[in-house]
């Protein structure tokens, strides 16, 4: 058979790239070395596909070029992924900052990217991809020891993340491979992990608490979690994007309180009281208690210099912690960097070096926060793409 365009990768970017140039009538053959399409789609959300954000903006992406993904989000919003949400029926309701989850199962998601497939769409599932090749003006595909061939190749099959679902540096290899720099990939969206003498913090695995955390400029207001190797939870997640390694990030434990004064208020009405007490009223215990262990004040309140107490409430809201490094892509949700936006067209998503080579998803150097920005990302330069093959 003849195909117009051959995708390489069958999740999220690549599934939507092949049903909407399908509906084009374009002949589309979608390959994944994996047996079923979607896996990534599958486990997100626990299990309920965190699929659109709704409150998407190009600024809560990064890349090298900051404005690259705005033309593809332009185009193809969150209001329409949810259109066709909403089309097929499959209720779904909206959680802490814009975050649009499935009602039931993230499998009716991967359920309707393939129902909007026409016949002019085949599936090769389950098979390595050997090779990739380029030559008079046609990609040359080899899997399972057959060679397909089309005019046109889109590279879908994401970064090196979550390599138990079998993930890789494929994209990578493949763009490079065409000619086609590559952007540092690193884990982002990942737990963080500390050494030294904040090692003694790992004693609260399992502790959150409402955070505002710092890195730089950037800050996130969400929960932070204490784990057995160093610290996740939403606001590590969004900031370890922002990370560099050697970098401190800073831990507000007492959001939208003024602990300096919270504390010589607390001195003039509980003298008795210790700052352990004071901390219980807003944290879980056991982070209250390490938390004013670390901070060596004893005693009552009433025994501290009101110097000493605003020392002890400044560390309170900006507590350093210097990560040693993070839990790498085995636990990251995304990757950082990808195939430099400057080799592609921000309309198209097709190469300008090659032409008829485009490259979407997460394979390209575009990042979005936590909380459904990657699936737009991933659904709007699918688009883009599939009204150019």
């Amino acid at each position: 058979m003849n195909y117009d365009a051959i995708i390489l990768g069958a999740g999220a970017a690549g599934l939507m790239c092949a049903a909407k140039a399908g509906q084009r009538e374009r002949r589309i053959l979608l390959i994944d070395h994996a047996d079923e399409p979607g896996k990534k789609i599958l486990i997100s959300g626990g299990g309920r596909c965190n699929f659109t954000n709704s409150g998407t903006v190009p600024e809560r992406f990064l890349s090298a070029n900051p404005h690259f993904a705005k033309s593809a989000l332009g185009r193809y919003s969150p209001q329409d992924f949810i259109a066709l949400v909403d089309g097929y029926g499959i209720t779904w309701h909206e959680k802490t900052l814009g975050q649009l989850f499935c009602d039931g199962s993230a499998r009716q998601i991967v359920a309707m990217l393939l129902e909007e497939m026409p016949d002019s769409v085949t599936l090769n599932l389950g098979e390595p991809i050997t090779d990739v090749s380029h030559s008079d003006g046609k990609f040359a595909v080899t899997v399972g020891g057959v060679v397909r061939h089309a005019p046109s190749l889109v590279i879908a099959t994401g970064g090196p993340s979550i390599p138990k679902m079998g993930a890789t540096s494929f994209a990578y290899d493949l763009a490079r491979k065409f000619g086609l720099k590559i952007i540092e990939p690193r884990p982002a969206l990942v737990p963080l992990t500390l050494g030294g003498e904040d090692v003694l913090f790992r004693e609260l695995s399992g502790v959150a608490a409402p955070t505002r955390v710092r890195c730089g400029k950037t800050v996130f207001e969400e929960a932070s979690l204490f784990t057995h190797r160093g610290l996740s939870g939403p606001a590590i997640l969004q900031i370890s994007s922002y990370w560099r390694h050697g970098e401190a990030i800073g831990i507000d434990f007492l959001p939208g309180i003024d602990a300096s004064t919270t504390m010589i208020e607390a001195k003039r009405a509980r003298p008795k009281a210790t700052v352990r007490s004071i901390l219980n009223d807003h944290l879980p215990a056991r982070l209250a208690g390490e938390l004013a262990e670390r901070l060596s004040v004893t005693g009552t309140l009433a025994d501290q210099a009101d110097r000493r107490l605003i020392e002890a409430a400044h560390q309170l809201n900006d507590w350093c912690f210097k990560p040693n490094g993070t839990e790498g892509y085995a636990k990251a949700e995304v990757t950082l960097g990808g195939i430099d936006t400057a080799t592609l067209s921000q309309r198209t998503m097709e190469a300008k070096s090659i032409a008829r080579l485009f490259a979407i998803g997460e394979a390209v150097d575009v990042t979005g926060w936590l909380g459904g920005y990657n699936f737009q990302w991933a659904w709007a330069s699918a688009a883009a793409a599939a009204e150019a093959v």
